[in-house]
């Protein structure tokens, strides 16, 4: 199939290389310096846009893929405020729209991991959990849309926590310490604390090539469907 890559930094060129790997073909790679592109021929042509750019070019990127009927496969994290109007703009023009805060294999069955022991731990007192995230320097959003989907699952799951916070003013608000540090792919840890014991679970990433992997399966499996879908469509959790 023809791939379109909006977004042509380090995680597009990975996409890329991982898409003619496996068999496909790119139709154009777009970035900030050239979105004329997004109405291009050779934009129009193409079986699937694979969309990885900034929070303030997402939902633009992603209505041109709708009015163009182009399904559209994203990682963009950061823009989630306008998710809602974004879904349903895509199922009422009939459009496919997939999107995940972290394409892994292995971080989405972390989260499968995390809402399990969230579930386990209940409403015990006994516990204070908190989490932790590294990513690369580049990395502009803090926290990862990764980290904030953990902290939703905890938050849904528990009575520990209400809400997250980078600076939590009350033992009701779930601590996620967001850092930056060069060649850090990403990493999520997860910690209970209680006074007798402490029990952790973690992923790390050693390479972009386990995100840009799943991007390219998502857009293998959108074609020929419709409607929003998600990592746990695909991988039949």
């Amino acid at each position: 199939m023809k791939i379109a890559i909006i977004g042509y930094g380090k995680m597009g060129k990975e996409i890329e290389k991982i898409a003619i790997e496996r068999g496909h073909s790119i139709s154009i790679a777009i970035d900030k310096n050239n979105t004329n592109l997004l109405e291009s021929e050779a934009f129009l042509s193409s079986d699937v846009a694979i969309e990885f750019t900034q929070p303030e070019f997402a939902v633009n990127n992603y209505k041109q893929c709708f009015k163009n009927k182009i399904p559209v496969v994203s990682g963009t994290t950061g823009w989630l405020k306008e998710q809602s109007e974004i879904e349903q703009l895509c199922i009422k023009t009939d459009n496919t729209f997939f999107y995940a805060s972290n394409f892994s294999v292995g971080v989405n069955i972390f989260f499968e991991l995390n809402k399990k022991l969230a579930q386990l731990m209940g409403s015990n007192p006994d516990y204070n959990v908190e989490m932790e995230e590294v990513h690369h320097t580049q990395k502009l959003d803090a926290p990862s849309g990764t980290a904030i989907s953990l902290a939703e699952q905890i938050i849904e799951r528990t009575s520990l926590k209400e809400k997250w916070s980078l600076s939590p003013e009350n033992n009701k608000e779930l601590k996620i310490s967001a850092s930056r540090v060069d060649n850090v792919p990403g990493t999520h840890v997860v910690t209970y604390v209680s006074d007798v014991d402490e029990l952790s679970i973690k992923h790390e990433a050693k390479s972009r090539k386990g995100f840009a992997l799943g991007a390219v399966l998502a857009a293998e499996f959108v074609i020929n469907k419709k409607g929003v879908l998600k990592m746990h469509d695909m991988l039949k959790f």
